[in-house]
């Protein structure tokens, strides 16, 4: 242990011999004062680790002491010691930021586990983690090689993702590659399922997940009432450990009661996956019933353009007359103006946000170096994320509807996945352009890189023309032609996509979350 410098502060410092001795025999190094005067002189000639700090002392007081020295060094943890047990002086601390709130008399191992908790807290918390994932790692192993159900996948995906949070901070840069190629293996193992299962899902009394296309019926609509308004929220483009990283902040403002993974439908794709949302139909089955709201990949023109009327429709069908709004926010400009009349909602049964941030975010990363920069990993795509919220007027949405009592329904229409190997595909010009699915006729590919659906009506998908099929990329794939197949390469590698099939993209989180 490096020396660790402590600076004690207490009037009545001489009783407190035994406990400094004891740290001292621990290799501590424990400088003392009597004041709060001292005290500040003190961190003015000494740099300490951490201090403890009497609150109920002659001349400055513990808390006037403790502002001063949070002024001239803020970041050192303080460690405040009262006889007090008055909810005021509590309040007052915990404020002013300390770094932990101890009641005398205090015993040396109290001392000892403050010290442990705030000097050595990085250390300790990485080697039980990493202890714990490797005892882990082998259960996950053998679950993975059995699971044959789509709950059992979505509960693998959730526990990869808690042990990616776990991870992330720590010091052992080793255990998160292990990670990293045990989402790698998943991914192959979850593809096959999908490969195997997907079909099957579209069948008669089929047991299904929740899908994109049967969300709206079965899962938002039992939680509406005309007894309190709902607010809807469609993050475009949320993977579940995104939402797991600003979770926090929205649990200041509301209370979750339910949560539940569902599955997007393929495409992971916004044309698809969200028009499916607001339509409850299969894209094959909009493009027969509604032809003029629904565009295939190859036509002109915007194709999330008729969300509304979708909604409208799928509300009509079901038999029920709501008094609703969608609003859909793509830019700064177009979520402030929602924040400033927010409070005309309230009349309404259901207010329908889709917030376009993460998907512009995540496309914009191949065209702005910068973006690039930002979001060159998992863990600093969800940080970027955690970023924008906390700082976008969707989080202004939220806290004016928690103020006027709105329950809060947050979900996705699908993820997106960090691509990093190319697959090379060869198509005519009338192949569709992204980068983790094509649809068009007379496809060449890798057959091991795809999932094709060589007659796309067995999954509800469109039939541009009679040779149609669709393929869809696993795992961290992206399709690239042999043209200039190095530069378009090197362009898109390690950029976050989708369209094709993985956790990442397919699992997505649904919330119901109550005001506090």
């Amino acid at each position: 242990m490096n020396d660790i410098k402590i600076l004690w502060v207490d009037d009545e410092i001489d009783l407190l011999k035994p406990h400094i001795l004891f740290l001292e025999s621990k290799n501590y190094k424990v400088y003392t004062c009597q004041s709060g005067t001292e005290a500040l002189e003190e961190i003015e000639k000494e740099n300490f680790d951490i201090i403890f700090l009497d609150e109920n002392m002659p001349g400055l007081s513990g808390l006037e002491t403790l502002s001063e020295i949070k002024e001239k060094q803020a970041n050192v943890p303080v460690v405040m010691i009262t006889k007090s047990e008055e909810e005021y002086i509590m309040e007052e601390a915990i404020g002013s930021k300390i770094a932990d709130y101890l009641i005398k008399p205090v015993n040396p191992n109290q001392i000892l586990l403050s010290l442990k908790k705030n000097l050595d807290h990085s250390r300790l918390i990485s080697e039980k983690t990493t202890s714990s994932y490797q005892q882990e790692f082998r259960k996950i192993a053998m679950d993975m090689a059995m699971i044959n159900s789509y709950e059992g996948w979505a509960e693998l995906y959730q526990k990869l993702i808690y042990w990616e949070l776990e991870l992330e901070n720590i010091e052992d840069s080793g255990m998160f590659e292990i990670l990293e190629s045990q989402k790698t293996e998943a991914n192959l193992q979850f593809c096959k399922f999908i490969d195997k299962n997907y079909p099957k899902w579209f069948e008669k009394n089929a047991d299904a997940p929740v899908m994109s296309h049967t969300l709206f019926k079965e899962k938002i609509l039992p939680e509406l009432s005309k007894e309190q308004p709902t607010l809807l929220v469609v993050i475009d483009n949320l993977r579940y450990d995104q939402w797991r990283a600003f979770e926090p902040v929205v649990n200041n403002y509301y209370k979750k009661e339910k949560e539940m993974p569902f599955y997007s439908i393929l495409p992971t794709a916004t044309q698809y996956a969200r028009n499916a949302i607001f339509s409850g139909l299969m894209p094959s089955e909009m493009e027969k019933l509604y032809p003029n709201l629904w565009k295939n990949d190859t036509e002109e023109g915007g194709k999330n353009l008729h969300e509304a009327e979708f909604l409208q429709a799928q509300l009509k069908r079901l038999g029920n007359n709501i008094k609703h709004e969608y609003h859909k926010i793509s830019s700064l400009k177009a979520g402030k103006k929602l924040v400033d009349n927010f409070r005309s909602q309230k009349d309404n049964d259901l207010t329908v946000v889709v917030y376009n941030f993460v998907d512009m975010l995540s496309h914009s990363k191949t065209e702005m170096e910068v973006i690039k920069e930002l979001a060159s990993t998992n863990k600093a795509y969800r940080s970027l994320t955690q970023s924008w919220f906390k700082n976008s007027p969707l989080l202004e949405i939220i806290q004016q509807a928690q103020n006027l009592g709105f329950k809060l329904i947050l979900t996705t229409d699908h993820g997106t996945i960090n691509v990093k190997n190319p697959s090379k595909v060869i198509g005519d010009k009338q192949t569709s352009l992204n980068l983790r699915y094509k649809t068009g006729k007379s496809l060449t590919y890798e057959e091991k890189d795809v999932l094709a659906a060589p007659n796309p009506k067995t999954i509800h998908l469109p039939t541009i023309n009679m040779s149609s099929s669709f393929i869809f990329a696993k795992g961290d794939l992206f399709f690239a032609y042999p043209n200039n197949y190095n530069h378009y390469v090197s362009y898109y590698r390690n950029t976050f996509q989708h369209g094709g099939v993985s956790m990442e993209e397919m699992i997505i989180p649904f919330s119901v979350l109550s005001p506090r």
